[in-house]
């Protein structure tokens, strides 16, 4: 199974206790949907869950970088202020320009590196180990897929660790995992509580 790989700068709200079961929930401060549903069933999974499980919120950037930084999360954190698509969208639908809910769960920024130094590390090769049937490439076809692995991702200005070690396909994405950080389940979008409520339920026995 898939390990999950949690690459983070200090934590910016809370702290973060790795328990048998533990949810990450990776959203973007420039992420409306993050806001409309991710934030809230976090919230409320931590409200049921927290002396059993262990949570942590992982502000990444994929995109929008001059939103998605660790101003923007301080701003959300400590204010309520809001950016870019999601400070117009609660402007413009409830006339709101703070976010009416709290982040109550432990809060970290994803580490960002350049193009240039995630490359020319070993992340490149951590993230083609995990591609399915990897192991059973020949050599050429290991170091073929490897260079344009990176080809792509030299193309990008800057790399979020935990959103890309991770190959998650957007935000919000929720991730549950051990204290082996081996993954046990991996949620991408608007997510009905019950499903990770009885995914915990089942996990925690």
């Amino acid at each position: 199974m898939s390990k999950f790989h949690l690459n983070i700068q200090e934590l910016v709200q809370g702290e973060f206790e790795l328990k048998k079961v533990n949810l990450a929930f990776v959203f973007q401060v420039n992420c409306p949907g993050c806001f409309i549903y991710g934030i809230p069933l976090t919230n409320n999974l931590y409200n049921l869950f927290q002396e059993k499980v262990g949570f942590i919120g992982v502000a990444t950037a994929f995109e929008d970088f001059e939103y998605n930084n660790e101003k923007s999360l301080n701003l959300l954190l400590h204010n309520g202020e809001m950016v870019g698509e999601t400070k117009k969208y609660y402007h413009s639908n409830y006339n709101l320009s703070k976010y009416p809910e709290t982040l109550n769960f432990p809060v970290a920024f994803d580490s960002m590196t350049t193009s240039e130094a995630f490359i020319n590390s070993d992340k490149i090769e951590l993230m083609c180990k995990n591609i399915p049937n990897f192991k059973a490439f020949s050599e050429t076809e290991k170091q073929l897929l490897i260079q344009k692995v990176k080809a792509h991702y030299t193309q990008i200005p800057l790399i979020a660790e935990t959103f890309t070690l991770n190959q998650l396909r957007g935000t919000p994405s929720f991730v549950v995992f051990d204290d082996n950080y081996t993954v046990l389940g991996h949620y991408f979008g608007h997510q009905n509580q019950d499903v990770l409520k009885s995914k915990f339920e089942d996990l925690l026995g």
